[in-house]
């Protein structure tokens, strides 16, 4: 996501919308939208607002307030992200999102698909969010350069357990005997450190969704959920396609306690509200954005992974955390 930085009397107004959103949250205006906010003032917004003094706003006076273009369907991206920062979003939430949209002359899929998960339709909101979310994008990737329908379906069944695939397991274990600190082999490590199956062997990831682990790896995030909630700031800023699922599948896991993933996950929402998490967010972000290659778009790894881990990263253009 290329998150633009307003003109200061915009942020302001925005800030004004996103924090009534916030506060007709299930807990109010609390430490997870509070430090969002925060964060999104220091990175995005450049501004440093008192945000508990902030008045309400009407959507009339929001619409004034905001100029046509870009920058209004990103105030609506953000007013969702910020419904997901702490617990399901509300019913109540969801109207007022819509309303501001409305003023503001944007409709997005995504609106209608998080009002879904507001009203308790679940599965509905499970099928429409996942045919537009980056998964799906990996399984065409999949069709496309893995394999076809059939690597599709033998994909899905190695992720489920149900199967492997002893000749792509064996290309990818033997990353295993490549030199340490090279990408092959930390992506190795990585794997057989974590208990995490690699791709081919039952469990695995599809090789189309490999990505996400080397995302793991040259950003330096850990598989905690406050690694995987950076690795989805990351990924969001390297993703040319499709990003804004990739943020909000994030927020959903780690925000609203709602598991987006393939598999059982400890459920845990507001993450936010753990000091720093949102300013590493939105650095995150930005070095994926700051990167030369989509690594979500068939990218070449096998052609660096013999290469030192530094070295990669330089190519790439991936800058210090």
């Amino acid at each position: 996501m290329n998150f633009l930085t307003p003109p200061p009397e915009v942020a302001l107004v925005g800030l004004r919308a996103m924090k009534m959103i916030a506060a007709r949250g299930p807990h109010g205006f609390a430490a997870p939208a509070h430090n969002l906010l925060l964060a999104a003032q220091r990175h995005v917004l450049k501004v440093d607002v008192d945000l508990d003094a902030l008045e309400p706003i009407a959507a009339a006076e929001l619409a004034r307030g905001f100029p046509r273009g870009p920058l209004r369907p990103q105030f609506v991206q953000a007013m969702l992200m910020v419904s997901l920062v702490d617990g399901e979003p509300t019913q109540v939430q969801m109207d007022l999102v819509r309303e501001f949209a409305a003023a503001l002359g944007v409709d997005q899929p995504e609106l209608g698909i998080i009002r879904r998960l507001a009203d308790h339709h679940l599965l509905m909101f499970r099928l429409d969010f996942m045919r537009r979310s980056h998964l799906a994008d990996a399984m065409k990737d999949q069709f496309r350069h893995h394999g076809g329908i059939a690597g599709v379906v033998r994909s899905v069944l190695g992720l489920r357990g149900f199967i492997e695939d002893p000749d792509i397991a064996a290309r990818y274990q033997a990353l295993g005997k490549l030199p340490e600190g090279t990408l092959g082999q930390a992506f190795y490590t990585h794997h057989r450190t974590n208990g995490f199956s690699l791709p081919g062997e039952k469990g695995g990831l599809p090789e189309a969704g490999a990505y996400h682990d080397f995302a793991h790896v040259l950003g330096g995030y850990g598989p905690t959920p406050e690694g995987e909630t950076l690795v989805g700031g990351f990924t969001a800023g390297f993703k040319k396609g499709n990003p804004l699922f990739v943020a909000l599948f994030t927020f959903l896991t780690f925000g609203a306690g709602v598991n987006m993933t393939p598999n059982p996950q400890p459920h845990i929402e507001g993450i936010f509200a753990k000091p720093g998490l949102a300013d590493r967010f939105f650095r995150a972000n930005a070095r994926g954005q700051a990167m030369n290659a989509d690594l979500s778009d068939n990218w070449d790894f096998w052609s660096l992974v013999d290469l030192p881990i530094d070295e990669v990263r330089r190519r790439l253009n991936l800058l210090p955390e």
